[in-house]
């Protein structure tokens, strides 16, 4: 009896420990991003009409039109496997989407006449349901109440992925382009005057750069760069733009990633950026190009930035960067093993192998366990060959029948268990 009662306490630890929306994402489709020649969603059903955000008003723009998102994406995302072809769903951020999911995690869109609210019940979509919250270019400022929002949301533990565009890129001609809009948000707020430490400049850059800071194990951002995804060395900005960061507004900020020549270890010139803010995180990127996958409404310029460009780095460099969003631990670990950075990935799994990556700063003692949802054990491995660093390793699951799975990594005294589904 006192076996079964360990095993059913350790079965209800799993499930409880997960809130019901901690691995939701929201892209924000209110802020026209689909104005113009922008395509920032992740699936569309009609084209060739933009919505104001404002007025709620339809109408057609000047270049021929723009993407109308769903809330939930047309084609289940229950049907996503490993092998799965982002051309799945018909938005620019279609192949990205399909990462989040092939990684575990549900998405949604905020339609047009959607409502950015933090702690409104009332609200469906408010962002205390979701973990993340991705602005792809924001073409038109946010309210007062919807910044206010925004940053409540980080300040309470949610991830917000802030990604902007060159200066002058006023998609929808209504006078704000997408630094200014960031950069209102973050100054002009009724919560703190630049929380995030980050300002966007006022520029437009294109270029390859291979100037990427140097983040050891200790840092807080060090999966950023050493994730699921691989190890990320360049990007390419496609008419982008910087930023400015200030360490005495928000002591946690970091450059990520630098214009090619500058100093890793400088405030100006970055790239890519992350912080910290009470509870929660933000990633921040420079260009929208990155985030491109080249398909979506046949009416508008794409790029296929997400994996053609920077030889594949940009798919690479933004999945670590939406999951470090989705983890919860803030710092950096003291200890042997940084459970922070134990991923799996794909997820679901289809091949019969279980790929997964995590740190250690030594070799000793490290294991993964697999149990089923009853909480029995059913498969156990001590992993050899291991680096001090960063490790890929994979374990074979023919074994297992379909269904949903937990997998514990053990290093040291330090354990983390994720939900994987093998289908």
């Amino acid at each position: 009896m006192k076996s079964t009662l360990l095993k059913l306490t350790f079965v209800f630890a799993l499930f409880s420990s997960t809130s019901l929306f901690a691995q939701k994402i929201l892209f924000d489709a209110t802020k026209a991003e689909m104005a113009g020649s922008a395509d920032w969603v992740i699936d569309a059903d009609a084209h060739n009409i933009y919505f104001n955000s404002t007025t709620h008003l339809p109408y057609v723009s000047g270049s021929g039109g723009a993407s109308n998102p769903q809330k939930i994406p047309t084609l289940a995302q229950s049907g996503i496997t490993s092998t799965t072809a982002e051309t799945y769903w018909d938005g620019a951020l279609s192949a990205f989407a399909v990462d989040c999911v092939k990684q575990g995690y549900t998405v949604e869109t905020l339609p047009f006449n959607g409502l950015i609210t933090y702690g409104n019940s009332s609200n469906t979509q408010d962002l205390s349901n979701y973990k993340c919250f991705v602005i792809d270019e924001p073409n038109s400022s946010f309210t007062a109440v919807e910044k206010a929002a925004i940053i409540n949301f980080v300040m309470n533990g949610g991830g917000l992925m802030m990604i902007c565009d060159h200066t002058v890129s006023d998609r929808n001609f209504d006078g704000v382009d997408s630094p200014v809009v960031w950069n209102d948000l973050l100054t002009n707020n009724t919560v703190q005057n630049n929380p995030f430490g980050i300002t966007f400049d006022l520029v437009n850059i294109s270029g390859n750069s291979t100037t990427i800071a140097p983040l050891t194990l200790t840092s807080p951002y060090y999966s950023i760069l050493h994730g699921a995804y691989g190890v990320p060395s360049q990007v390419y900005w496609s008419n982008g733009t910087t930023m400015t960061l200030s360490t005495t507004n928000n002591s946690s900020v970091k450059g990520i990633v630098f214009k090619s020549g500058s100093s890793t270890s400088g405030s100006t010139n970055v790239l890519v950026a992350a912080a910290t803010y009470v509870n929660g995180k933000v990633f921040a990127v420079g260009d929208s190009s990155i985030i491109d996958d080249g398909t979506g409404d046949p009416n508008d310029t794409l790029y296929t930035g997400y994996t053609g460009d920077a030889n594949g780095n940009h798919e690479k460099l933004l999945m670590n960067g939406l999951i470090w969003l989705m983890t919860n631990s803030l710092g950096a670990s003291n200890t042997i093993f940084d459970a922070t950075h134990f991923a799996i990935a794909p997820n679901p799994i289809h091949d019969k192998q279980l790929h997964f990556s995590f740190s250690i700063e030594n070799t000793q003692n490290t294991s993964i366990a697999i149990y089923d949802n009853l909480g029995r054990t059913v498969k156990e491995i001590e992993l050899t060959d291991l680096n001090s660093g960063v490790n890929y390793k994979s374990v074979d699951v023919s074994n297992l029948q379909e269904g949903i799975y937990f997998c514990k990594l053990s290093a040291g005294n330090e354990t983390k268990t994720l939900r994987v589904i093998v289908e």
